[in-house]
């Protein structure tokens, strides 16, 4: 049974992997950051996996890239991405996905999500701030504020998607 239990968490991981990679390519540009649906992806995975599944999703998907495997959105790949100016965004991932997985259910766990990605939109403005060297403000308004909205839609709508995908599970177990 714990043998079962253990390859089921790493098909769980690799798919998550996966979906992170393809959702990533489905970008529209929007000046230095694109719009993507990896706000989605994430929040999905730290609402489906919980904390340690999903921060391993994560973190996989964060070295598959560093290694030059292109999964970053616009097919980008290796460390050059995760320094570049929106790579703080792919960092703020690791934080983003934990707080997703926190929470008992609801308003809360949407409200821990929310949170996560306010942490990952702060680290990817620092980030471009930093190597911009724009201020902090502009930062904010050039690759933040025109995505915040959509993110958390897309935050809510990850957590009832997930919230089904475990229903499923459940019955299917």
């Amino acid at each position: 049974m714990m043998k079962r239990e253990r390859i089921r968490d790493i098909t769980f991981v690799a798919l998550c992997v996966a979906i992170m990679a393809v959702v990533s390519q489905l970008a529209i540009p929007f000046g230095p950051v694109p719009f993507t649906l990896q706000a989605f992806a994430v929040s999905l995975i730290g609402y489906f996996l919980g904390l340690k599944r999903g921060l391993a999703a994560v973190a996989v998907y964060i070295a598959v890239g560093a290694v030059g495997v292109p999964v970053f959105a616009g097919f980008n790949g290796g460390f050059g991405a995760l320094i570049s100016y929106t790579g703080g965004f792919i960092f703020g991932y690791l934080p983003f996905v934990c707080l997703c997985a926190l929470g008992k259910a609801g308003w809360q766990k949407i409200c821990f999500g929310s949170c996560g990605l306010l942490l990952c939109h702060l680290v990817g403005v620092i980030q471009y701030m930093l190597l911009s060297s724009l201020s902090l403000w502009v930062s904010f308004f050039t690759v933040s504020l025109p995505f915040l909205l959509k993110d958390i839609i897309l935050v809510i709508g990850a957590y009832f998607v997930s919230k089904a995908l475990n229903k499923r599970l459940k019955n299917t177990a």
